[in-house]
């Protein structure tokens, strides 16, 4: 066996034999792991008052506290809930293996056991464990981000529920084309920050009911450099930056900021403009009529070639036929 000499993780070993739990020790912290032990349940919970482990592997029959009595404890603690937990015990009645797999253990490992298999387990619940979190970090990362997002939509009520509705069209559209996880999550955030720039917009032009002049125009189309500018140098984004500055290019070169035209323009940018040219016409504002959806659609149609991908506003247009696009903008404006 490979030993890990950078491993930072750490392990318990909860297990009152002396002599068992001192090898389980040995074998480990030649792995590379950093490794703690307890006698009992009762002096575990003690340690974990100082330690935080990453993993617990623990006997079963134990004097003071037992091993299925710790586990409980355990879960109890809300700190505690999701630190894998494996059992290594020599009891190997099936009552005890199904009590212990039903606590919710992620392992239940009978005595004697190799060196190999002990590692092999520790190393799949922390990956798994890795896994988990790294799950709840991006997701907790995408919800902090949408609610920067909205608080931007915040400060004109007008506009309340554009983030979610522009991130559903765009996904229709991504969806129709093929795209894999990674880049449906890279559209994902594309599309909740691609007005992030608005923050730099003063209150005055957002909430102005009045046509806005050519410098207010200027301001408001700074929306998607200062965007981009504000994310460029977070490693996470490097993606997503070129969808939040050229949302607003044009096909036929007539948009902002670069006046890129065609396929110049990123693929995850075409999508986004169309998403986003969609809600703007179908959603409130002061200086705009509302339109129908099927107005919308028309207009979508109408500037194929020259404002949007006409590949994609064919797309758009099965989409809307499927009644994809309908069922949008009717679940989310009852939500806003």
């Amino acid at each position: 066996m490979m030993n890990h000499t950078d491993n930072n993780d750490i392990i318990l070993i909860v297990e009152d034999n002396d002599v068992l739990r001192q090898g389980l020790i040995d074998m480990l912290a030649f792995e590379g792991f950093k490794v703690f032990g307890a006698r009992n349940g009762l002096e575990a919970l003690d340690q974990m008052n100082v330690v935080n482990p990453e993993l617990i592997i623990s006997d079963v029959s134990m004097p003071l506290m037992d091993g299925f009595s710790f586990f409980q404890a355990l879960r109890n603690r809300q700190e505690w809930v999701t630190v894998p937990f494996i059992f290594l015990t020599a009891r190997v009645d099936p009552v005890d293996v199904l009590h212990g797999k039903n606590l919710g253990a992620d392992d239940y490992l009978t005595k004697p056991i190799t060196r190999d298999e002990l590692v092999t387990a520790i190393q799949s619940r922390l990956t798994r464990m890795r896994q988990v979190q790294s799950a709840q970090m991006q997701q907790a990362y995408q919800e902090s981000l949408k609610v920067m997002a909205n608080a931007i939509d915040q400060r004109d009520p007008l506009v309340q529920g554009h983030v979610d509705r522009v991130v559903d069209y765009a996904l229709v559209l991504a969806h129709h084309l093929g795209w894999n996880e990674q880049e449906l999550e890279e559209l994902r955030f594309g599309a909740i920050l691609h007005d992030i720039g608005k923050i730099h917009i003063s209150e005055h032009i957002l909430l102005k009911t009045d046509p806005l002049d050519e410098k207010e125009w200027q301001e408001i189309r700074m929306h998607s450099t200062n965007g981009s500018e504000m994310l460029k140098d977070i490693p996470q984004l490097a993606e997503v930056v070129p969808y939040v500055r050229h949302h607003h290019e044009n096909w036929d070169g007539s948009g902002y900021p670069d006046g890129l035209r065609g396929e110049q323009i990123p693929l995850g940018a075409r999508i986004l403009a169309i998403a986003d040219a969609f809600d703007a016409m179908t959603s409130p504002h002061r200086y705009s009529e509302v339109r129908s959806l099927e107005e919308a659609m028309d207009e979508l149609q109408e500037g194929a070639g020259t404002r949007y991908d006409p590949k994609l506003i064919r797309i758009f247009t099965i989409a809307w036929h499927n009644g994809e696009i309908f069922k949008i903008a009717a679940s989310l404006r009852q939500m806003a």
